[in-house]
């Protein structure tokens, strides 16, 4: 089988800004003050992985414990939660829904392999969860991005060899697992990670990966 993995955030749909907003709110709680930039090393990263990097911007690391950890992580999900109550279809990026569309009607492998562990509520609100067969659990890896872990285990679910697959990714340490992985990788961005980060095609908007895109890059196997 020959399967195309997406990554969430940046590629199907944008929660980013609420994200940002969910951070920043609860970092200020703990006297952290972060802005956009930074907010953009936290792309890809895991939950728990974002609140190690911004108690480390504060100067706080090692200051809370794993139970105070996990507090300030579940107190930043659950107003994430909220702010995701405005999601609806309009939210998909660009051309992802007839990229979704296009690779059903081929009989491609579609899956999902995403850091965020509200991924199956995301689809549900924009209305594509039928296209995705798949959603590895990223609680149930070992290692996150970069680590390949999770496209690995994307592709087992969809018993696809890694080597039959293509990631999808706007963020670099994705790019980054999606190689080690021993996968093909498309990366949407023109920021300087991006382009620097080794993916075997780049461009600049989802409404640039399409079908077409994906058949060419599976041609160079």
């Amino acid at each position: 089988m020959k399967a195309v993995i997406f990554d969430l955030d940046g590629i199907i749909t944008d929660t980013a800004k609420y994200h940002y907003i969910a951070w920043k709110n609860m970092a200020q709680k703990i006297g952290i003050e972060i802005d956009e930039v930074f907010n953009e090393k936290l792309k890809g990263i895991s939950r728990m992985g974002s609140l190690e990097l911004i108690l480390e911007q504060g100067g706080k690391t090692g200051v809370f414990n794993a139970t105070e950890k996990d507090q300030l992580a579940t107190d930043k999900n659950a107003e994430y939660l909220e702010l995701l109550k405005e999601l609806s279809a309009a939210d998909i990026l660009p051309g992802i829904k007839t990229l979704l569309e296009q690779l059903r009607a081929a009989n491609y492998g579609v899956a999902l392999a995403s850091a965020s562990k509200n991924a199956p509520q995301i689809l549900a609100a924009l209305g594509i969860e039928e296209h995705f067969p798949v959603i590895a659990d990223p609680a149930a890896v070992k290692a996150g991005k970069p680590a390949p872990d999770i496209f690995l285990a994307a592709a087992a679910q969809l018993g696809a060899e890694p080597t039959n697959c293509i990631g999808i990714e706007d963020a670099e340490a994705g790019v980054r697992a999606i190689r080690a992985a021993g996968m093909k990788s498309i990366a949407v961005g023109t920021d300087e990670a991006i382009i620097n980060s080794g993916a075997d095609i780049i461009v600049a908007k989802t409404e640039l990966v399409t079908i077409e895109l994906v058949e060419q890059l599976f041609g160079k196997q």
